[in-house]
C-alpha cells in the first residue's frame, strides 16, 4: 500500500518536473502571443471609444430634446445634435426612452404627430399642476372644447353638421379654433353649396400628446356617424294615386 502510494507519488513529481522544463516558446510564437495580446488591448481601448462617442451623441440629442419647445423631426434631431441621419437619432430616442424607463424617470420621448418630444408622464400632471399652479396653455371655454371635440371625433366635417350636434352656430368658435391653430379647412362638402369642411392640425395631435386621431379615446366608437333617418320619398305622383 504505502509503496504504491509513494510511487504515485514520485511519478506525479516527474510530470510536474516534466512540466516545469519545458522546453521555451519559438521567438516567432513568442511575437505572436504578443501581438494577438497587444491587438486585444486596442480593441478594448477602442469599444471603449466607441462607448464615449455614443454617450456624447446620446447627451447631444438629449440636450436638444431638452430646450426644444416644440415637437423635433427626426431629421432635426439628426441636424441639431450633429448625428449621421434620421435613422440614428430615432435609434438613439429608443436608447434614451430605455435609459429613462431603467431609472424611473418622471420624463419619456413621446411620438407626436410632428415628431419627437420630451414630456413628463402623465402620472406626475397633478403634482405639477400644484406645484406650479401652471394654466392650461390654450384656455379654451367650455363651447370651445366641446366643438373642438366634435371636430375631432366627426372630422372632416360641415359648420352646419357641428351646429346639428351642438344645437348653435359655431361660427365664432370655429374661427377662434383657427386662430389658435387647432382646426383649420379641410376642403369642400360635395353637398348644395359646397360648405366648408374642418379638421385638426398637426398643433392640436401636438398639444394633446397624440401621435394621431386612432390615439384619441374611443376614437372607432366616437368617430362613428349616426345612419341617417330613413325617410319616405313620396313624390306628387304617389300622392295623386291615392287620391
Amino acid at each position: 500500500m504505502w509503496q504504491r502510494s509513494g510511487q504515485s507519488s514520485c511519478g506525479l513529481g516527474d510530470r510536474r518536473g516534466e512540466r516545469l522544463r519545458a522546453k521555451p516558446l519559438p521567438t516567432d510564437e513568442l511575437s505572436r502571443q504578443f501581438f494577438r495580446r497587444r491587438k486585444a488591448e486596442e480593441d478594448e481601448v477602442g469599444v471603449a471609444a466607441i462607448e464615449v462617442h455614443r454617450s456624447q451623441k446620446l447627451a447631444r440629442l438629449e440636450a436638444v430634446l431638452l430646450i426644444a419647445d416644440s415637437a423635433m423631426s427626426p431629421r432635426r434631431l439628426a441636424q441639431l445634435a450633429m448625428l449621421a441621419s434620421p435613422g440614428e437619432a430615432s435609434l438613439l430616442v429608443e436608447r434614451l426612452n430605455r435609459i429613462y424607463d431603467a431609472g424611473e424617470t418622471a420624463v419619456h420621448v413621446e411620438r407626436v404627430a410632428t415628431g419627437f418630444q420630451l414630456l413628463t408622464l402623465p402620472k406626475f400632471a397633478h403634482w405639477l399642476d400644484r406645484l406650479h399652479n401652471r394654466q392650461v396653455k390654450l384656455k379654451l371655454s367650455t363651447q370651445a372644447l366641446e366643438t373642438l371635440s366634435i371636430v375631432a371625433y366627426r372630422q372632416p366635417i360641415t359648420r352646419a353638421d357641428i351646429k346639428a350636434i351642438r344645437g348653435v352656430d359655431p361660427v365664432d368658435t370655429l374661427k377662434l379654433l383657427m386662430d389658435r391653430g387647432l382646426v383649420r379647412l379641410g376642403g369642400y362638402d360635395d353637398a348644395l353649396g359646397r360648405p366648408y369642411l374642418y379638421e385638426t392640425t398637426p398643433r392640436f395631435l401636438e398639444l394633446f400628446g397624440l401621435r394621431d386621431l386612432a390615439d384619441l379615446p374611443n376614437a372607432v366608437a366616437l368617430g362613428r356617424r349616426p345612419e341617417p333617418p330613413v325617410r319616405e320619398d313620396r313624390g306628387v305622383g304617389s300622392e295623386l294615386e291615392e287620391t
